[in-house]
């Protein structure tokens, strides 16, 4: 594991514990899983790289659109294969194939990610079959900030 992966995979760690909170991106406060991402960001690059509109629960199938896929390499540059992913590096999940992007996580190790759990809190998981087959895309964080 590199060192920025070390450095990502403590801060997603110390992310555990924090209440689900639709829209929420506040350590021990509340956060979803894209407000896991955000604080994580924030945390290594210092503010976030552009503000993010309010959203709704079910945001992700009425835009029609692959918005969290397309933010991601925006932000983090072109998808890895799954193959090459290092802890902390960000996986994006879709439940179907048809469907998008609609979940984030960053990866702790080659068995586990840290994800803001719905109706739960933040929480390591294990990655099995279930959730390994559901990655849409593995994203690594740029080693300085990019907009």
């Amino acid at each position: 594991m590199s060192e920025m992966g070390d450095r990502i995979v403590a801060l997603a760690q110390s992310w555990i514990g924090t209440p689900y909170r639709h829209q929420g991106a506040k350590k021990g406060v509340g956060c979803d899983c894209i407000g896991l991402i955000r604080g994580i960001w924030r945390e290594l690059y210092g503010e976030e790289p552009q503000a993010v509109p309010p959203y709704a629960p079910d945001w992700a199938e009425r835009s029609g659109e692959d918005r969290l896929l397309a933010a991601a390499r925006r932000l983090f540059g072109q998808s890895l294969v799954l193959d090459e992913a290092q802890p902390g590096d960000l996986l994006l999940f879709r439940w179907r194939p048809d469907c998008a992007a609609k979940h984030a996580g960053i990866l702790a190790a080659p068995t586990h990610f840290i994800h803001a759990y719905e109706q739960a809190t933040v929480t390591r998981s294990a990655l099995v079959p279930s959730w390994r087959r559901r990655i849409a895309a593995v994203h690594r964080f740029p080693t300085a900030r990019t907009d």
